[in-house]
This record gives C-alpha cells, structure tokens and sequence, in this order.
C-alpha cells in the first residue's frame, strides 16, 4: 500500500534533512494515472467530434501561427501561449482533425504528468480517481482537444502544487524545484492573470511565513512566472502602450473587472453554455448543478480526513490556491464561462477524491456494502449528467461552425475571396473560414476605421455581414446585398460577382 505524508510538513521541516517518505517505485503506483489519462485522451476522441470546426476564440488563437488565414485581431486579454503550443500542427496543416487528436493526445499526457508529481503525497488510489473525477466534467472533455488557454493552466495549477509540496518536504528534490518553475511558465505562458491568482499563497507562504521560506523555491516560483509572461509583459509596451494600458484595456474589454458576484452566472452556465454574456437564462435543472454544491462539502470533508491524519497541508494548500483562482470568475467579472474555473475543479479534485476514498473505507464492515452502491449509484448519475450535458455542447458548437463554413463558401461564390476583408456580425471567425481578414470599426475588436475600411472596399473584395434583422452601417447601405440565413451578405465593390438584392 502506498505511503502518505502523516505529519504536518512544519514537523517534517523541523527533522530536515529526512526525506519525505516516498511511494514505492512499482509499476502499480503509475498504471492508474495513465489509465485515467489513457480514458481521458479516449473520452475526448469518441465524444469531441475531431471534425468539429475551430470556435470564434479558436480561431484568433491559430490564426496567429496559420498559413490558412491572416491573423486576426488580438485583444489585451489574450496571451499567445496556447497558439505557440498548436503551432506545430496549425503552422502547416488547416485540418481541424489533425490538431484536435493532437491536442488530445497532448493533454492526456499532461494529465498524467500532473497526477504523476502527486505520487507519495498521496495514496495511488486517491491520485488516480482525483484524476477521474476531474477527467469526467464534461468542460474537461470538451475543453481537453480545444485550442483554448484554460485547461493548460488548469494542469500547471496541479503539477505546480504538487511540486510546491514535495519541494517543501525534500529540500534535494531539485526536479520537485525544477517542477514549480516550469509549472508557474506554463500557467504564465497561458493566462499570466491566471497564473498569478492561482501562485498567491504558494507566494504568501514564501514570503510571509518563516517556517515555509525557501529562496531557491520563492526564485524559481517568481522566474517560472516571469519567463512565462515575459512575452505578454513585452507585447504590453509594443502593442498597447504598456503594462498599465493593456491591464486597462483587458478590464474594460471583460466589462470592468471589481466586485461583481457571478456565481449565478456560473451555475447558468453548466447547462453546456461555452459563453454565458448576457447571462440572462434561468438556472438549470438540480440535476445539472447538484455536482457543483457537493464539491465544497466534499472538498470541506477531504480537509477534515487530512487534519486528524495529520497531513494538513498536503490538503489545505491545493484548496487555497483553488480558492484563489475562483476568486476572479466568481466574484470580479460580469459574465461566465466554465472553462474559467477550469483550475478550480483540478486543484479540487484531489481533496474532494481523498473524501470519497474515506466515504468508503471508513465505513462499518456492515455498511460498507450500502455506501459503496451509493457512491456507485451517485457516481453513475454523476456521469450521465456530465456526459449529457457533453453531448449537447458539442451539437451545438458543431451547427455553429458549420454555419460559418457555409458562410465562407458562400462568400467565395459571391467573389469574396482571399486576399479579402469581412466586417459586421461574427465576421472574426467566417474571416478564418474563409482566408480572408476580418476588421471591425467598433467594439473590442475595433482595429480600423470607417475612412479606411471604405477605401479597402474599392481595391480588395470585401463584405459586410448584417443580421436580416438591423440595418446595415451607412457606408455599405448602397453595396449590393443578398441574404443567407440569418445574415445579409453587403458586398463591396471590388468584389466581382453580380448581385441583385
């Protein structure tokens, strides 16, 4: 059976140098990890169709490493990790269903590495099935084979803790050491905020608490951080006028970051919304949401079990930095969506699987039988609601992109071809379908004006989308038109087709 840390790591540290104790090097304590990890990568190919298009932040994403499309706008938020990791696929291949068996691969190994650095802090079986269980939320699945920034911090989160733990219990763990920092790079690489809210109190340990300081560690916390954002910090002062304008920038394009409670609008959200701005919908069925109450009281019973088994912190300090990451999505932004709290669940998971694993075997022999078919019952209708609600994500992210795909055929029958520009209506990701650029003249993506779009219009195709229902802007209102679907289609004058409206 594998062994845990069963003292508190202040006691530990105070026996320096003991090693911490270690599992056992066995072939049983990795092939559960990688069977989670292998069901993971599975789950993703069968259930996230690999044909499905690219989604509207997708396509900003790869458009800035494709040869398909020109790259299109890159707001103050965003950060161009997830883009330089897609890069070896998307820089010389357009097949969706190529990156996304990439990236699911990818990110199953990624879980595995993760749950791997756990290994002795934990018993296997506890490391294992917390891997399940963040494995099996379907914003996992789905997310998993996305070109998407989230759950690669959510990853970073989990083998940095992880590595923050085992650095502090073995000041020789030089891989430990080398695990925090490159931990810290990825969430840096990805959200630099993120990783920032997520590293707080590993940095408040460091920096505040006497019995917890280790420089080697605090150094290579801060240069993991710093070497991940330093492409973020550098593009601030090239491309938005530094560090406190693109801060700016990136707050007002998120509707003013500061005390807003969006916990509702994170509960609407679980119903499979990618996106929930407006969250106007009414809260889902019990059944949806029951999941998200039980976490906190789980994870609450999880610290309990590591208290009285004296391993306090292996438990409390993943549900600090869990707490930590949320804080922004749960109580500073007006909207939601459940990739945001993708760190939460996996910093989560571990305390909350330690609570199931002492459900069942601290339970009276007479009992036993009883709690086990309950957790199994709980389990199952846990999985069917995940998997559920999976599916209708994915049906409706598949009709929207495919509407876009028709749009962009669409417009190259009506002479809107590359080299060409697309303004209007979700004209950023029909521009990535159809190779053309997109430019708004408003709005957070505003990147020309009405004077220079216009005068685009006389040398390069260019088209305007209108939904059937408003009016087109007043530059385009004497372009010949034609409707398709729920869009007019106003096309300027260098395009070469002929159209009646």
């Amino acid at each position: 059976m594998a062994k845990t840390l069963n003292v508190p790591l202040v006691a530990m540290e105070r026996r320096s140098p003991m090693r911490a104790p270690r599992t056992p090097r066995r072939t049983g304590s990795q092939i559960w990890p990688a069977v989670v990890a292998v069901a993971f990568t599975l789950a993703q190919l069968a259930l996230v169709r690999p044909t499905m298009g690219l989604g509207w932040d997708e396509a900003v994403y790869v458009s800035q490493v494709s040869g398909h499309a020109p790259a299109a706008f890159f707001s103050a938020p965003r950060s161009r990790g997830i883009s330089l990791l897609v890069a070896p696929i998307a820089s010389w291949s357009s097949s969706t269903s190529l990156l996304r068996v990439y990236l699911a691969l990818l990110s199953g190994l990624g879980l595995f590495l993760a749950l791997r650095v756990w290994r002795g802090l934990f018993p296997v079986r506890v490391v294992a099935l917390a891997g399940a269980l963040f494995a099996t939320l379907w914003v996992t699945v789905f997310y998993g084979p996305e070109v998407m920034p989230n759950y690669w911090v959510a990853i970073g989160a989990l083998a940095g803790v992880g590595c923050f733990l085992r650095a502090q219990t073995d000041r020789r763990d030089r891989a430990a050491l080398w695990g925090v920092g490159a931990s810290a790079a990825l969430m840096a690489w990805m959200r630099p905020i993120d990783a920032v809210w997520v590293s707080l109190p590993l940095l408040v340990l460091l920096v505040c608490v006497r019995r917890w300081r280790r420089p080697r560690l605090l150094a290579a916390l801060v240069v993991g951080l710093g070497a991940g954002a330093v492409g973020w910090i550098g593009e601030a002062y090239a491309s938005f006028g530094g560090l406190g304008a693109r801060l700016a920038d990136a707050s007002r394009i998120q509707g003013g970051l500061g005390w807003n409670i969006a916990v509702l609008d994170q509960l609407r959200s679980l119903r499979g919304q990618t996106l929930c701005r407006p969250c106007t919908a009414s809260v889902p069925a019990p059944e949806l949401i029951a999941w998200w109450f039980a976490l906190p009281l789980l994870a609450a019973l999880g610290l309990v079990v590591a208290v009285r088994a004296r391993r306090t912190a292996g438990t409390l300090l993943p549900l600090a930095c869990a707490a930590t990451a949320s804080i922004p999505y749960l109580f500073m932004i007006g909207y939601a969506a459940p990739r945001f709290l993708l760190p939460f669940y996996a910093l989560l998971a571990i305390p909350v699987a330690d609570a199931f694993i002492h459900l069942v075997t601290a339970s009276r022999p007479a009992w036993r039988p009883v709690v086990v078919t309950l957790v199994a019952l709980a389990a199952a209708g846990h999985l069917a609601v995940q998997y559920a609600v999976l599916e209708g994500a994915v049906d409706r992210s598949t009709a929207a992109r495919q509407n876009w795909s028709r749009t962009a055929s669409e417009l190259h029958r009506l002479g809107v071809r590359p080299p060409c520009v697309l303004t209007g209506y979700e004209a950023l990701p029909i521009a990535f379908y159809a190779g053309c650029s997109s430019a708004q003249t408003q709005g957070h993506n505003a990147s020309t004006t009405r004077a220079d779009l216009v005068r685009t219009a006389r040398r390069t195709p260019t088209a305007a989308l209108v939904p059937v229902e408003e009016r087109p802007p007043g530059y385009a209102r004497g372009w010949p038109s034609r409707r398709f679907g729920g869009l007019r289609i106003h096309v300027g004058p260098a395009a070469t087709a002929g159209i009646r409206g």
